[in-house]
C-alpha cells in the first residue's frame, strides 16, 4: 500500500486541527482517558501485545471513567491478528426469570431507566477472559494489575470524568428515594462518600472494586460467575426484586462472532452483527454510496448523510434483535438492492422516515496496536451513566441497565423474554482495504454511535482527513423525525441551507451528546497514526 491507497496524505492539513495526529512505530493505545492509555503501552513495553493492552486498558477505564463503564458491563471487540478479523460480542442476556409478564406483574407498563428490573448478565468478565485466553500474551493477573493499583490507591479524577459524574450525582440525589427504594444507597455510599461527586484533580479511590478485580484476576473471571461475586449480585437482586441469578451468571460465556462489512468506495468498514446496531451504520454508508459526494461542509453532502442515517435508523430500530429472534437478515438488510431502494427516497427535502421491507424479496471506546501488526477495536459499558444506579454492597460492582432497550411491544423481534439478548447501542468498529489492516476506529455515545461511524468513514475516505481532523470535524447528529441537532462550530451557511430543506436545526447544550471517538490507523511502512476525541478528556499514547 502507499498514501495514494489510502487516499489521504497524513502530512497534509486540509482542516485545522485542534491538536496534531500523534505516531507511534512499536504501539499504540488511543483512548478517552491518559491513565488508561498509559496502562495500556505499559502492558505493550513489557512485552504484551495489542490484546493484552486492550484488556489492561478497558479494566483501568472501569475504575477511572466509573460513569461510563464498570465491571458490570457489557463489552464487544474486533480483533485483528494474523491478517483475519475476529468479532466478540460480550453482551449478556436478560435473566431467565425476566419476560414481559414478570415485568407487568410488578405493575410496571415498560421497562423502567434505573433499578433492578433492567439489569442484564454483564458480559465484560467474560470478554476480557476470552480476548486474554484466545490471542493474549502476558498472565491475565497481569493484565489487571493496573486497574487494582488505582481503585486501592486512587487516582486523580479527570475535568470531563468530574462534570459527568457531578450530573449523575444532581440527578440520582433528586430521583431516588432511598426509604422506599434503598438498593441505590449503596451507590452514594461508594460513589459519593462525601455527599457529593468528586471534583476534578481529587483523588477517588475504591478498595471494594480493587478486592473485586483482584478476585476476577486470580480465578480469571470465575469469582464473578460462579463464586463469590457471583453469590453477592445474585442475593441482592432476588433480596430487592430483580430477576438476576447466579444461574444466569454461571451459564454466561462470550461468544466468538464473524464481524460484517459493507465497501464503502473501495473500503471494507467492519462491524459487529446484531444484537449490536453497527449495522445501522453500514446501512446507511451502504445507501449513501449510491450518490457522489460534494464538498465536505455543502448544505447538499449533510442533506444527503441525515437522509441516509434516518433511513437506516429506523430500519435498525425495527428489525436489529437477539439474532435468533430477528425476522429479516443480514444480508437482507446490506443487500445493495435494498440500499438503492432506500436511496431512491431521498430527495431534496427533508423526510419523516418509515422502515422498509427489507424480506419481501455510560460508554468507553479504545483502540490499540502493537508492532506485530496486530489490533483491537474495543467498546464497554453500563449503558446510562452509572448503569442501574446500582451498586452491588461491598463489590464496587455498578450494574449496567441494558434490559432498558428491550421493547414491551409483543409482536416486536426486540420484545423482552428470557435469556434473550436486547438491542444492544455499543459497537466497536474496523476499516481494512483489499485485504489489508487500516485500523481501528470508533465512536462512543449511545445512539450517536453509528452516526458518528459514517461521518469518521466518509471524513476519512471521502474527505481526506487524517484522523485528528476526522474527529476535530463537527458533528451532526439525528434524534427523530426531521430534528437534528448539530454542533455550535457547525457550518452557519449548511445550517441555514439544511432548515430550507426542512430539517428542524437545533444546537444542544451538552457538548458530548456527540459522542467521543478514537482512530488508529496504519501507514504502509508499519508506522501508525492516531487521534483523540477533542470533546473528552482523550489520550493517544505511542511507543
Amino acid at each position: 500500500m502507499d498514501f495514494e491507497t489510502l487516499d489521504f496524505d497524513p502530512l497534509k492539513y486540509e482542516y485545522p486541527s485542534r491538536r496534531g495526529v500523534i505516531y507511534g512505530a512499536k504501539g499504540m493505545v488511543a483512548t478517552s482517558q491518559n491513565l488508561a492509555a498509559e496502562a495500556g503501552l505499559d502492558i505493550l513495553k513489557k512485552g504484551g501485545n495489542a490484546i493484552d493492552a486492550a484488556i489492561a486498558t478497558a479494566a483501568v477505564l472501569a475504575v477511572v471513567e466509573p460513569m461510563c463503564n464498570s465491571i458490570g458491563s457489557d463489552s464487544f471487540a474486533l480483533v485483528w491478528t494474523d491478517g483475519k478479523l475476529h468479532g466478540l460480542n460480550a453482551s449478556g442476556p436478560a435473566p431467565l426469570l425476566a419476560s414481559r409478564e414478570a415485568v407487568i406483574e410488578k405493575g410496571l407498563e415498560e421497562i423502567p431507566e434505573y433499578g433492578m428490573v433492567p439489569m442484564t448478565v454483564p458480559g465484560t468478565v467474560s470478554g476480557w477472559v476470552e480476548m486474554s485466553e484466545k490471542f493474549g500474551k502476558l498472565p491475565f493477573e497481569e493484565l489487571l494489575q493496573p486497574a487494582i493499583n488505582y481503585a486501592e490507591e486512587g487516582f486523580p479524577v479527570s475535568p470531563i470524568t468530574a462534570w459527568t459524574w457531578e450530573q449523575c450525582f444532581d440527578k440520582f440525589d433528586r430521583i431516588f428515594d432511598l426509604e422506599k427504594n434503598p438498593e441505590f444507597s449503596e451507590w452514594f455510599k461508594e460513589y459519593a462518600p462525601q455527599g457529593r461527586a468528586p471534583k476534578a484533580g481529587e483523588i477517588w479511590k475504591s478498595s471494594a472494586t480493587a478486592d473485586s478485580l483482584r478476585k476476577i484476576a486470580k480465578t480469571h473471571g470465575k469469582a464473578f460467575y460462579e463464586g463469590e461475586l457471583a453469590d453477592q449480585i445474585s442475593d441482592f437482586c432476588e433480596k430487592h426484586g430483580g430477576f438476576l441469578r447466579k444461574e444466569d451468571l454461571m451459564n454466561y460465556k462470550a461468544e466468538w462472532v464473524d464481524p460484517i462489512k459493507v465497501n464503502y468506495r473501495g473500503y471494507d468498514v467492519w462491524e459487529i452483527p446484531p444484537n449490536g446496531h453497527g449495522i445501522v451504520a453500514l446501512m446507511a454508508l451502504n445507501i449513501l454510496n449510491n450518490f457522489e459526494m460534494g464538498p465536505r461542509d455543502a448544505a447538499d453532502t449533510y442533506h444527503k448523510q441525515l437522509e441516509a442515517m434516518k433511513l437506516a435508523f429506523v430500519d435498525g430500530k425495527r428489525y436489529v434483535a437477539d439474532p435468533k429472534f430477528m425476522k429479516v437478515s443480514v444480508e437482507q438488510l446490506l443487500s445493495p438492492e435494498y440500499a438503492a431502494e432506500r436511496a431512491a427516497l431521498i430527495g431534496e427535502k427533508a423526510i419523516l422516515p418509515e422502515c422498509g421491507k427489507p424480506d419481501k424479496g455510560g460508554t468507553v471506546y479504545l483502540a490499540t496496536a502493537d508492532e506485530e501488526g496486530n489490533m483491537v477495536s474495543f467498546i464497554q459499558s453500563c449503558y446510562w451513566n452509572f448503569g442501574s444506579g446500582v451498586v452491588i454492597p461491598g463489590t464496587g460492582i455498578c450494574m449496567q441497565n441494558r434490559g432498558h432497550n428491550f421493547s414491551m411491544d409483543p409482536e416486536a423481534e426486540n420484545c423482552i423474554g428470557s435469556g434473550k439478548r436486547s438491542y444492544h447501542t455499543i459497537i466497536p468498529s474496523f476499516l481494512t482495504k483489499d485485504n489489508e489492516a487500516i485500523g481501528p476506529f470508533g465512536v462512543m455515545g449511545a445512539f450517536m454511535q453509528p452516526q458518528g461511524h459514517v461521518q469518521v468513514v466518509m471524513n476519512t475516505v471521502d474527505f481526506h482527513l487524517n484522523p485528528q481532523q476526522a474527529l476535530d470535524a463537527p458533528r451532526w447528529q439525528w434524534v427523530g423525525d426531521k430534528e437534528i441537532w448539530v454542533e455550535r462550530n457547525f457550518p452557519y451557511a449548511a445550517t441555514e441551507e439544511l432548515e430550507r430543506r426542512g430539517h428542524e436545526v437545533k444546537v444542544p447544550a451538552n457538548f458530548l451528546d456527540f459522542g467521543r471517538g478514537q482512530i488508529i490507523w496504519r501507514l504502509p511502512n508499519g508506522t501508525y497514526i492516531g487521534g483523540t476525541e477533542p470533546r473528552g478528556d482523550g489520550c493517544v499514547a505511542a511507543w
